[in-house]
């Protein structure tokens, strides 16, 4: 073995940061296929994707070839939706594994993870909370049912140009909706002030369009989303008793009585809700409740984080809404008014953090701008190392704890 020479590029380990654990989507390939082909981390990214592959067949009695499929760039179809978030979970942990080994990432002051649906649990297997194949069982187990329930479903997103989302108002127009009988509607997610994603069964999002004024009259609009969405994070997965099957299995899952390291953010609770003792409550809301990502960019910014690390194959919703809220801020601060002269000051206060402190959350937001944004697979692949030896030093850093030195299953080559 060979220790990473004195000019190998490594994160810089002043930067605070935070890091993102992306979700399942359409596409969930991203650029495996190059880092499978580089020597340096071919076992790595090889050695989870058959670990992925025994935890299918050993949950769905259906056998996989998850290399094969990443050599052939082809995404899972519609009816993988097991296939598809196994490859999603193993590649974020071969990346941040990667990144352990090759580039110090577990030298970094990472202040939190959060994950985005299935990112949340990436994010409790990488921070040691539960083991991977713990928490990847849980929605493997159920994907049969939530890709039956996706067929009579369609999801849209909701948005307003002008004014933040009434969420009380949509609330209640969902649950009018679901009263009568001709299926279920609800929030899936709120990914801004202004947008969330709303899932419903049959003609359910044509009438929420039409039927409620009082959303027409506070600018909200609807878009469908083409394809098919499994309706986790809603009340339509009750109809195939999902929350009360995961809960059967979560109270059987071996959970680290301390929180996860570092700590997670949950998207279910808008909190740090992990350990204490809640952990199994909140992995059982998960199945049903809403996706809070805007507090999870509330918090990141409210933060000293100066950089988002994004794990995962091509992530896609958590970087666009921090690039839409800085572009957002670079239009309000950079106008030619009072208000933009006024928005500039404070900006400038926020990067100040005695002075942050004393001021409302909300506008810590200011600095989105300034936040570092780096998708891991692109900084993996941008910088390969040369040679396919693992450093010396990083030998016995497997997934497991990012911020300290862990035993992994995985990491031995066995389940």
């Amino acid at each position: 073995m060979t220790a990473l020479s004195a000019s190998a590029p490594q994160f810089d380990e002043r930067t605070p940061t935070v890091l993102a654990y992306r979700g399942y989507n359409q596409t969930n390939l991203g650029r495996t296929r190059e880092l499978l082909q580089v020597p340096a981390y071919t076992e790595t990214v090889s050695r989870w994707l058959r670990w992925a592959e025994r935890l299918v067949a050993e949950q769905t009695d259906r056998p996989i070839d998850l290399i094969a499929r990443v050599e052939r760039s082809e995404e899972p179809a519609a009816g993988d939706y097991a296939e598809a978030i196994a490859l999603v979970f193993a590649v974020e942990m071969a990346q941040v594994e990667l990144a352990r080994t090759h580039f110090k990432l577990q030298a970094v002051p990472i202040r939190f993870a959060f994950g985005y649906s299935l990112g949340e649990l990436a994010a409790l297997a990488a921070g040691g909370l539960c083991a991977p194949e713990e928490v990847l069982r849980i929605p493997l187990k159920l994907a049969a049912d939530c890709e039956a329930l996706a067929q009579e479903t369609t999801m849209a997103v909701l948005f307003s140009r002008t004014a933040a989302l009434p969420l009380t108002e949509l609330n209640q127009a969902c649950e009018e909706l679901s009263c009568d009988g001709r299926g279920t509607i609800a929030v899936s997610a709120i990914l801004s002030p202004n947008t969330a994603l709303v899932i419903g069964q049959g003609d359910l999002l044509e009438r929420l369009q039409t039927g409620f004024p009082v959303l027409r009259e506070r600018g909200v609009r609807l878009r469908k989303h083409d394809g098919v969405w499994p309706p986790l994070h809603t009340p339509i997965v009750r109809q195939r008793a999902v929350p009360d099957r995961a809960s059967c299995m979560i109270e059987k899952i071996r959970c680290s009585a301390s929180a996860p390291s570092p700590d997670v953010f949950s998207l279910v609770t808008g909190t740090f809700a992990y350990g204490e003792g809640v952990t199994r409550e909140v992995l059982r809301r998960w199945t049903d409740q809403p996706q809070r990502l805007w507090s999870a960019v509330v918090a990141t910014l409210a933060s000293d984080a100066r950089r988002v690390i994004h794990v995962g194959p091509a992530p896609n919703v958590i970087p666009a809404t921090f690039q839409r809220l800085a572009e957002n801020v670079r239009q309000q601060t950079g106008a030619a008014t009072a208000r933009g002269l006024g928005l500039r000051a404070v900006q400038s206060l926020v990067e100040r953090p005695w002075l942050a402190a004393r001021l409302p959350t909300n506008t810590r937001l200011l600095r989105a701008p300034q936040l570092q944004q780096i998708v891991l697979e692109d900084w993996l692949l941008d910088h390969a190392p040369d040679s396919a030896e693992t450093p010396a030093a990083a030998t016995s850093l497997p997934v497991g704890s990012l911020m300290a030195d862990s035993s992994s299953s995985v990491a031995n080559g066995s389940r």
